[in-house]
């Protein structure tokens, strides 16, 4: 019985490795990814209807929105290696179910709290899809330059969800009401599970030893205390107070014993060996990078184009249409660009070209220019998803095959924290140069100028309550103030793209794509372990038997190609091939 399991499992894997349905595999990854990041984003348009409609306090209404990606970001670690273990397709069709029981529960949420609860439970099952969506087509496509390919449909579609989110919240809102952005996945769902069931191959790593439960805790908690701690800085509060310093205390000390608990296991979660290698890291540390300037960037450029140039919100998501389509363009196109510039070139360029987008863009001020306006975004989306298809596509080459999900999680943490650093620091230094221009303007008294310091909307709110030439010089005051702070900043976020080009230095030149013969022997010899593990696991209830391994024949040594032999020879002692 196993025998005949363990073959049809082989030959379903072979059939999907061999013919057209990889893409078929890629198209349902491709929508359950779509899923997570339009769950990420299309709850910000309707925060004012549940706030109406539930009444909840100002901490619950930070937990409705927040408790969705810090779940999220503390979990990938642990679905993301527990995938390695348990199977990779076994953890997505649960996160399936998880997600859709959970959107279930926040539609129809009465109270601000069930919606909490609701929310964290769609983390957890996003947790569960992100990695395992990345890792499946790991081992889909062996091949580098299909998993190029398919990595920047991938990285095209999260650009798609990211951008979608709002759009199709605020249509759902506007005819429906709150909870109906969370039934729109309900039909997803309903395709996914029975198509995923059918389609997606199911896929382990070595599986060596006990999974270590405490290390993966450890993990979500020190993952959580440092996000929750970026967010609290994001929103303003200082860095030394007790609700920021003490999580990012905590989760910094409880993420350095993770790693150090790591290092000391014969059979670790996470291969800590993997950031010793210079492509890894370098990857990781460009997705963080990239990341900090995007979602920063984004945040600010969202309140100038509606406080500043006063448009709507439609108004507002049609002009930052340009830099989602670019985005979608650099991920289609940039299998080609990869083989042909190689990842040193593709990133670090990419990241100069976010960089002149960025300085482009310091020409805005409090007049529209639509034309300047569209080419700096059109810039800013391709430079920004060149540079992150490129890290990701290095990142999880670099990685083993069998740590497929623990490097997918990698990533995914890193483009969690990058997210949560780009608000932080970009918002403080925006912070940093607008209040102190509102604490003394003539003619306003001290504590409207106190209270105008908060935010734009804030004075523009003061503003009108004071009227007159008073709330006029503060209206005034406020816009060139914000200004000024956003030319402030978008100097900073292009001195972090260019270190980041720098860092790019370190990638390889070249794309380095091993010989067919090369990959098939590494894939059946993959398969032929599989197929011996399976064979000598006992049946519930049987003993093992012992019985002695005949010997192989021996294998005729393959004489090496000059391209295994550059590789060979750009690889450290001591260190394995690829």
């Amino acid at each position: 019985m196993s025998g005949s399991t363990t073959a049809g499992a082989r030959l379903r894997v072979a059939g999907v490795r061999g013919g057209a349905n990889r893409w078929v595999v890629l198209v349902v990854l491709c929508v359950s990814l779509l899923l997570v990041a339009l769950d990420a984003t299309v709850l910000h348009v309707a925060v004012p209807a549940v706030t109406a409609d539930l009444r909840p306090s100002g901490v619950e209404l930070l937990w409705i929105v927040d408790a969705y990606p810090l779940v999220c970001a503390a979990l990938l670690i642990l679905f993301g290696t527990l995938g390695d273990r348990i199977g990779r397709r076994r953890v997505l069709l649960i996160g399936y179910a998880l997600f859709g029981a959970a959107s279930a529960v926040a539609a129809l949420a009465d109270t601000p709290l069930v919606l909490i609860v609701a929310r964290a439970l769609l983390g957890v099952g996003g947790a569960m899809i992100m990695p395992a969506t990345l890792s499946i087509l790991r081992d889909v496509f062996p091949d580098r330059r299909e998993r190029a390919m398919a990595i920047g449909v991938w990285t095209a579609v999260a650009a798609i969800g990211a951008a979608l989110g709002p759009v199709l919240g605020g249509f759902l809102v506007e005819h429906f009401w709150w909870g109906s952005v969370f039934l729109i996945n309900l039909p997803l769902l309903a395709l996914l599970l029975p198509l995923g069931r059918l389609v997606l191959p199911e896929s382990k790593g070595c599986g060596d030893g006990p999974w270590d439960v405490l290390g993966a805790l450890m993990a979500a908690a020190g993952v959580l205390g440092v996000v929750f701690g970026v967010k609290r800085l994001g929103a303003g509060e200082g860095p030394l107070g007790p609700e920021t310093l003490g999580p990012l205390c905590v989760g910094a000390a409880l993420l350095v014993l993770f790693v150090r608990r790591q290092r000391r296991r014969a059979h670790p979660l996470i291969d800590m060996r993997m950031f010793a290698r210079p492509t890894f890291s370098v990857s990781v540390g460009c997705i963080v990078l990239a990341m900090l300037a995007l979602v920063g960037l984004e945040l600010i450029a969202v309140q100038y184009l509606q406080l500043v140039l006063e448009l709507s919100p439609l108004e507002t998501g049609l002009r930052l249409l340009p830099l989602t389509f670019a985005a979608m363009a650099a991920g289609v196109t940039g299998s080609a660009t990869l083989r042909r510039v190689g990842p040193r070139r593709m990133v670090a360029w990419g990241f100069v070209l976010t960089a002149g987008a960025v300085l482009l863009l310091v020409l805005m001020g409090q007049h529209d220019r639509p034309g300047l306006l569209t080419t700096g975004f059109v810039l800013l989306g391709f430079g920004l998803q060149t540079t992150l298809f490129g890290a990701y596509e290095s990142m999880l080459s670099e990685a083993p095959a069998d740590q497929a999900g623990g490097a997918a999680a990698i990533g995914e943490t890193s483009y969690q924290l990058g997210a949560g650093m780009g608000i932080a620091l970009l918002g403080s230094v925006m912070n940093a140069v607008y209040a102190p221009a509102l604490m003394s303007v003539r003619g306003v008294p001290a504590s409207a100028g106190s209270a105008a310091s908060d935010s734009l909307g804030e004075a523009y709110e003061v503003a009108a309550r004071l009227g007159g030439p008073a709330g006029e010089t503060l209206r005034a005051a406020a816009r060139h103030s914000f200004v000024h702070g956003l030319h402030v900043t978008l100097f900073v976020s292009a001195g972090l793209l260019l270190l980041g080009a720098l860092a790019a230095l370190r990638l390889p030149r070249i794309m380095e794509c091993p010989p067919p013969e090369a990959r098939e022997a590494t894939g059946e010899a993959r398969e032929e372990a599989r197929e011996e593990a399976a064979e000598e696991a006992p049946e519930p209830g049987e003993a093992r038997p012992s019985r002695a391994r005949e010997p192989r024949p021996p294998q005729p040594r393959r004489a090496p190609t000059a391209a295994r032999e550059s590789s060979e020879a750009a690889v450290p002692a001591g260190r394995g091939s690829r």
